[in-house]
């Protein structure tokens, strides 16, 4: 039962994690299929602007609308305001969604998407009809705590920033959801006021193309009337690039759970392998004698096999059973990120069943094969044996093995760290993997020392059965290793990436403390734009000496011949005085047209003073950029910078994605950090931070990831502790008369528990040891391979303290069965045991 739970375990991760990405996919291609026309009127270039959050100033007019709608070609050519820069606000005043996805704010207007349904479908009231209503998705409503008729509030980009909604509707995308993101329709009127000043405009055109007309022919037909900066593209296009911007997104999630659903099933390969050695072992006399009657050593195999093939499918189709449910925890575990993932997609799909059970088979046949062989060897005259016992080979031959493998880990890491042909993370990858599995395989001699150690501190504290239970944890080093070794992989993970966070989390804090110039710092916790209105406030707050003003934003350049999307940022003369870049080439005084670059990007655009590099930005404005000069990497601006006024000239809303704000000399800090943040006093998108705020923002960041790794890891630890309990209950049966006679010569219930529980401790400490070692190893190489991004290493001495707190508190957890039903034997029964 405990090894079909491991496997039951393993194939139920695995199948929760198959099934949720399945419908994570689907989801969002539900989403991008049922929301999208047979072709779009945008803004030309290979940068979405809408994608990019950022808001164009380029716009489609009413004539413009009416000279598509007479084409041939086309059956329906609607209106639409994208709003960016719009954010829902809860009954509570907290923003709905959290730090996740955006709110995507539209005007109402009905259209059909590319198969001839309705994009949007009303799930309860109406749509808004006038100035003043506003309809939302049904999940943002309920998370806002809204019903029917409730004023909503929403923080808008122009104007007065609260402005209040009456709730008319609710509704969604065709396809079902919004995978998170807030849906608001407004009146069309409004929606123009808001987001483009009142202008009697909209920022593109879905088009229904005529019946037998095919998308080619329609975006084609609509091309040769759009307005300049314009472009007509087919449904297909834009279901393909959203789809490909969202893949790149969603394959990193597949990936990260992928990751720790293969630590788990080898976790439980090792429970597997361990419990079928301890059986075989105590069936030898039953082997012997099937061998002795006739049978072979194929059939003694093949029963072997068999009673592993039987016990994988009990426990895949009970993981498979397990994985549903657990798809259904992730996708409780993501909403709380944000990422709201529909319930109806998730289910187990033939792909996923037949994965399921063949990964149990074949990992369980495998781990069950060494067993099975050295069970068919035991020789039909050894069933006439008193003490017969399956011989375990030497562990020379591991030992020689074990390491060349080392060695072949280490040269593999060595080529990652000193350049070698490919992806560092690729080579250094593949050496700690064999460094994690021949560590494995050598714990019986790496571990011979810590399980010492324990004996010998064991008996000092605990007298006898402390001696005991170390002896117990020597007797037998290949099974105490095994055990260990499930514990050991988990934990070596948990340390590699404990050493990771922690260089991170120093690095950050060492950036922060070097590049922090300014007194304050105003954002949004997710980094996106806000209204300029907020720094024009605060410039006037008493004490505030200078107000700098960056606006980031996606662009594209060439690279190597080939169009590379990347970062860049304007900024205001007053960045300068706050922030001193450090200047490799050329000078950082910029104006008009021209830029500097930090150190990696003029890198990889191959440029310096005095060459131009060309820049689209969104909405397919091009513009040649002069360089003036190349600095040091920072992480206060992007690799690209130049002056606000390009952004301007490129077409782009004005918009703030960070203010720093410094102090008059002689001013109360205090006095001033409480007049800015009455400016943004109830409003939930910003924050005014000091230094040590803004290091506790990127901190609590990254412990969230970590918690979140750490809770996914939790998963293999628990399977460890399970092989724990495993091992010592079958070696408990397996020494019934050893323990008969320890009884028997004085030994009491109460210390045989003990020594139980200290063997139990022995052998995760052994685990934890061995993985924090490694795990250390390979979180420094990481690091060393990142130096660059992770300057800093910082070792987890306190966490590695708790792992080894927690291994100890699971040891103690794993022998409470094994020791109960120990202490429980009736004396004699035991010694007349054979």
């Amino acid at each position: 039962m405990m090894s079909a739970l491991a496997i039951v375990l393993g194939i139920g991760f695995l199948a929760g994690v198959m099934t949720f990405s399945t419908g994570l996919n689907a989801t969002f291609e539900n989403i991008v299929n049922g929301s999208t026309s047979d072709a779009v009127v945008r803004p030309a270039g290979d940068v979405s602007a809408a994608n990019a959050g950022v808001a164009t100033t380029q716009l489609v007019t009413p004539a413009d609308i009416e000279k598509l709608s007479a084409l041939p070609e086309v059956a329906d050519a609607t209106g639409s305001v994208d709003g960016i820069g719009s954010f829902l606000l809860g009954s509570d005043d907290k923003l709905v969604g959290g730090q996740g996805a955006p709110t995507l704010a539209f005007n109402y207007a009905p259209g059909e998407n590319m198969q001839g349904e309705e994009i949007l479908q009303l799930s309860a009231g109406g749509w808004p009809e006038q100035p003043g209503e506003i309809t939302l998705d049904t999940s943002s409503a309920e998370r806002g705590g809204y019903d029917l008729g409730d004023t909503v509030a929403m923080i808008v980009p122009t104007g007065e920033p609260r402005r209040e909604f009456t709730l008319v509707g609710t509704a969604d995308f065709n396809g079902g959801g919004t995978a998170g993101a807030t849906l608001a329709l407004l009146d069309t009127a409004e929606a123009q006021e808001i987001f483009l000043g009142g202008a009697d405009a909209f920022t593109s055109v879905a088009l229904t193309g005529a019946d037998g007309v095919s998308q080619t022919e329609l975006a084609k037909a609509a091309d040769e009337v759009v307005p300049d900066g314009f472009a007509a593209v087919t449904g297909d296009k834009v279901v393909e690039e959203t789809q490909e911007q969202i893949g790149q997104f969603l394959d990193v999630i597949s990936i990260f759970l992928t990751t720790f659903a293969v630590i788990a099933i080898v976790v439980g390969a090792f429970i597997i392998f361990n419990t079928f050695s301890i059986l075989v072992s105590q069936r030898v006399r039953e082997s012997a004698l099937l061998r002795a009657l006739g049978a072979s050593k194929k059939q003694v195999t093949r029963s072997v096999l068999i009673e592993a093939f039987l016990m994988a499918i009990v426990g895949a189709t009970l993981g498979l059973l397990l994985g549903l449910g657990l798809s259904r925890a992730l996708a409780s575990l993501f909403r709380s990120f944000g990422l709201d993932i529909a319930g109806d997609v998730l289910t187990l799909t033939p792909f996923t069943i037949i994965s399921g059970y063949v990964v149990a088979i074949v990992v369980t046949m495998v781990a069950a094969f060494v067993p099975a062989r050295r069970a068919a060897k035991v020789p039909p005259v050894a069933a006439m044996r008193d003490d017969l016992v399956v011989q375990e080979k030497a562990m020379g031959r591991r030992l020689v093995l074990g390491t060349i493998a080392m060695l072949v880990g280490t040269a593999l890491v060595a080529a990652g760290l000193v350049g070698a042909p490919g992806t560092d993370a690729i080579w250094i990858g593949a050496g700690a993997v064999i460094w994690v599995i021949t560590t494995a395989v050598l714990a019986p001699v790496l571990g011979h020392p810590v399980l010492v150690a324990c004996r010998s501190v064991f008996g000092r504290l605990f007298g006898t059965p402390g001696l005991l239970a170390g002896e117990n944890a020597l007797r037998n080093p290949r099974r105490t290793g095994a055990t260990a070794s499930a514990l050991m992989i988990g934990l070596a993970v948990v340390s590699a990436v404990g050493v990771l966070a922690s260089s991170l989390s120093a690095t950050n804090d060492a950036t922060v403390d070097d590049a922090f110039r300014s007194d304050f710092l105003v954002q949004m916790p997710t980094f996106q734009g806000f209204p300029a209105q907020y720094g024009d406030q605060m410039e006037s707050v008493d004490g505030v000496d200078l107000v700098s003003r960056q606006q980031g934003t996606p662009v594209s350049v060439t690279v190597g011949g080939t169009p590379d999307q990347t970062f860049a940022a304007g900024v205001d003369p007053a960045y300068f005085e706050i922030y001193d870049l450090t200047m490799l080439e050329g000078t950082d005084e910029i104006s008009g047209n021209q830029a500097v670059l930090s150190e990696g990007r003029a890198d990889d655009l191959e440029a310096g003073p005095g060459d131009s590099i060309a820049v689209e930005f969104p909405g397919g404005k091009t513009i040649a950029l002069e360089v003036v000069g190349v600095f040091e990497d920072t992480p206060t601006t992007a690799g690209i910078t130049m002056p606000l006024s390009v952004l301007a000239d490129a077409g782009l809303k004005r918009s703030d994605s960070s203010l720093s704000i410094t102090v008059q000399d002689g001013a109360d800090r205090g006095a001033v950090k409480q007049d800015l943040e009455d400016i943004v006093e109830g409003l939930p998108i910003l924050s005014v931070q000091d230094k040590e705020e803004f290091k506790e923002l990127i901190s609590s960041q990254v412990n969230q990831l970590l918690y979140v790794i750490y809770g996914l890891l939790a998963l293999a630890v628990v399977i460890a502790v399970i092989g724990i309990v495993n091992t010592l209950g079958l070696s408990v049966l397996e020494r019934t008369r050893e323990i008969g006679l320890l009884r028997a010569v004085g030994l009491s219930r109460r210390k045989l528990r003990l020594m139980i529980t200290l063997e139990s401790v022995a052998i995760a400490l052994l685990g934890a040891v061995l993985g924090m070692v490694v795990g250390l190893v390979i979180g420094v190489v990481l690091r060393q391979s990142l130096k660059d991004d992770l300057t800093v290493l910082s070792l987890p001495v306190s966490s590695l303290l708790v792992f080894l707190v927690v291994a100890v508190i699971f040891g103690v957890l794993a022998a409470i069965v094994p020791a109960i039903r120990a202490s429980r034997m009736k004396v004699l029964a035991a010694i007349a045991t054979e």
